[in-house]
């Protein structure tokens, strides 16, 4: 395997004294789980945050191998972690894809969506602006993997919690009913920091 792709950091966890084993989305290749040596050190711990964007080129010498990954710095959703809304939304929606989603199966839509809902999360003024399209990569992330209905129209804040109240359901059953952590935690958390600004 040799890949040379963007992508998405959607976890990271620590392997050994010095490395991180990171799961990233790729538009073409979907999610590669990847060790990348040196990624808890002071140079790469603020590259493979979840949330950012990166240039990564994926070796492995065969595929029962789990691959190696130099990761480059493309853009950075460190700035947003220190706010409460923007951070929450962003941990949710990486935990999210990275318990969902099986691993190199392409999702091109999905990439595409998080990339942008990303975007929006760390450029609309508030969460009004993001929130119906958090809504909306739910309901597509259910759909993609089969468990889903049509795109819904999101008017605004109200529609778009309505439509995220609606799928908790859904994905608790569907989508994170084999995961051992509570990745549905990040989600409550989310939702009651979203109530608070409906009122």
């Amino acid at each position: 395997m040799h890949l040379s792709a963007p992508a998405i950091v959607i976890a990271a966890r620590p392997h050994g004294e010095t490395a991180v084993i990171a799961r990233l989305l790729t538009e073409e290749s979907g999610v590669v789980a990847a060790y990348v040596a040196g990624g808890r050190g002071r140079q790469l711990r603020p590259v493979v945050i979840p949330g950012n964007l990166v240039e990564a080129e994926i070796r492995a010498k065969s595929d029962s191998q789990l691959p190696f990954a130099r990761l480059e710095l493309s853009q950075s959703r460190g700035p947003w972690l220190t706010e409460p809304l923007p951070a929450s939304a962003i941990a949710w929606t990486c935990a999210l894809t990275a318990s969902a989603l099986p691993e190199r199966n392409a999702y091109p839509s999905l990439y595409n969506a998080l990339v942008a809902l990303l975007d929006a999360i760390c450029s609309a003024p508030s969460a009004r602006g993001w929130a119906p399209a958090l809504a909306s990569y739910e309901v597509l992330l259910l759909r993609e993997l089969g468990y889903g209905g049509q795109r819904p129209e999101i008017a605004g804040l109200g529609e778009a919690l309505e439509i995220l109240d609606r799928s908790e359901g859904l994905i608790a059953r569907y989508l994170l009913a084999d995961t051992r952590a509570d990745v549905l935690a990040a989600r409550t958390v989310l939702r009651q920091r979203l109530g608070r600004i409906e009122t």
